[in-house]
């Protein structure tokens, strides 16, 4: 009736235990004579279970081809069946940790003589040709055949990933902040510092160049005569001048003996952002908002060269000895570099998508890192081949980046964060955040300037919040208490 319940009567937990205990005897009497032993193994009925799992590797027997798979094998998704289903024999009981792969080949052979290849799968498979017959090391797969040394071309479908050949990173310290340095009444926007590494000078928004002792922190100097910010600061070591350049267009050389600006050169049409000096012949140079790169003579104030090629602001610059002896990065998000002899383009890069507002050349290798918000770089010199990018995104704008010796590259953004970088693996193994100091807007975390000293155990750092830092390997640190938590790229971008 459909109005109707049915009761059922409660089973009680005895009963259901002894009719599942039933179930399984009866079971065990169909399948097993003998009780108290397992049913002995079926191998056809493995080899149908192995060649389904097998089947399941066929996406990977595109990926053999490549690395010398017989092409022949892509025709037949699922390895096995065929010759099983034929009944060209049975294979004898498959050992747990073998994988048993019958191919077309191998079909004509059970019906010469049932050869079998088993393929043991050790630790990692290194992808080799087909005809290969030597027979691989610990590290790849080992193949043992009954009948031949020769090695399945099946074996390619179940080939693991090649192990990364990208550096491991060196371990480095962790940096801390041991000191802030206050005194400017503007953002600190550029650093120098002195050859006997005895004291640095800072330029800042406050229109004032100060200079500052290393050891102590103290205020030596301040000059003033900029009426704009000072963005550009470089001491020479052979002559006692500094060179400064600003927002309001001039370049000022101060002798330090007479503490007071002897030289401007003149000739910039709009605010000048970055300077420096040629290591090897008295020549300055300037870049600004005027897209030019300008090459002065310091002793004549001449310009040498007007470097134009840039469609945008030069706010990064840097010279060398040998060629390319100027390169400098442009708010156009190219790269340039330039011959000194000539005053012309050797080469432009066009890796970046942003303005390359930071670059630093290593101090022993011969190749720089260039930052931009999208990435950070790294090229050779002198050639300019692109090496590859830092493993991680600051995702900001980076104002100023610095390298020592040592390998680590220190980059500072425009949110306050200061990040740690292994030059040779492009590791990211620190990530600082500025505090500002008190009486500060949280907006005025930004790094503007970063310097090493000459020994590249001291980091300078300054900011928005109208101080300077400086920052120090923390000498307790162990790669016991911080490891080096390291995982290779997968994808490795070409550009």
């Amino acid at each position: 009736m459909p109005g109707a319940t049915l009761e059922m009567e409660p089973v009680e937990p005895q009963s259901l235990k002894k009719l599942s205990f039933k179930s399984l005897k009866r079971a065990l009497d169909l399948f097993s004579p003998l009780h108290g032993h397992l049913a002995p193994p079926d191998p056809k009925s493995k080899n149908i279970r192995m060649s389904h799992k097998v089947g399941e590797f066929s996406v990977h027997l595109q990926v053999s081809l490549e690395y010398g798979g017989n092409k022949a094998m892509t025709s037949q998704p699922s390895l096995g069946v065929n010759a099983i289903a034929s009944g060209h024999g049975v294979q004898p009981p498959v050992p747990p940790n073998t994988l048993a792969l019958t191919g077309p080949e191998d079909s004509s052979d059970h019906q010469k003589g049932g050869a079998q290849n088993d393929l043991i799968v050790g630790p990692s498979i290194q992808p080799k040709a087909s005809n290969d017959v030597s027979l691989p090391s610990k590290s790849s797969a080992v193949v043992s055949a009954s009948g031949s040394s020769e090695r399945n071309s099946s074996t390619s479908a179940i080939m693991e990933r090649i192990p990364s050949k990208w550096p491991r990173p060196v371990w480095h310290p962790p940096w801390k902040t041991y000191r802030v340095i206050s005194g400017h009444l503007g953002w600190v926007r550029s650093i120098a510092f002195d050859p006997s590494n005895t004291w640095f000078c800072t330029g800042s928004a406050d229109r004032t160049i100060k200079i500052w002792d290393v050891g102590s922190g103290r205020l030596k100097l301040t000059l003033t005569g900029h009426i704009e910010q000072v963005r550009g600061l470089a001491v020479s070591s052979k002559h006692t001048y500094m060179f400064s350049a600003g927002d309001d267009k001039l370049v000022k050389c101060w002798d330090l003996e007479q503490n007071k600006a002897i030289r401007s050169y003149h000739g910039h049409l709009s605010g000048v952002y970055c300077l420096a000096l040629h290591p090897t012949i008295d020549v300055l140079l300037t870049g600004g908002r005027d897209s030019v790169c300008r090459v002065w003579d310091i002793r004549s104030k001449a310009q040498i060269f007007a470097l134009s090629g840039h469609d945008n602001t030069v706010c990064s610059v840097f010279t060398r000895p040998v060629d390319p002896q100027v390169v400098t990065g442009s708010h156009d998000s190219t790269i340039k570099f330039w011959d000194l002899r000539f005053g012309k383009t050797m080469l432009t890069l066009t890796h970046h998508k942003k303005s390359v507002r930071a670059m630093a050349p290593h101090p022993k290798e011969n190749c720089f890192a260039s930052a931009s918000a999208d990435n950070i770089k790294k090229f050779n010199l002198p050639k300019g081949e692109f090496l590859h990018n830092m493993l991680s995104q600051q995702k900001t704008i980076i104002n100023a980046m610095a390298v020592n010796e040592e390998g680590v590259l220190a980059t500072g953004g425009d949110n306050g964060s200061l990040w740690f970088w292994d030059w040779k693996s492009g590791h990211n193994f620190q990530q600082a955040q500025t505090i500002v100091q008190p009486g500060s807007l949280d907006s005025e975390a930004g790094i503007y300037a970063t310097c090493y000293d000459l020994t590249g155990s001291r980091l300078v750092t300054c900011e928005a919040d109208k101080t300077i830092k400086m920052w120090k390997e923390d000498e307790n640190a162990t790669p016991e208490t911080h490891p080096v938590n390291f995982k290779p790229p997968k994808d490795i971008r070409r550009f």
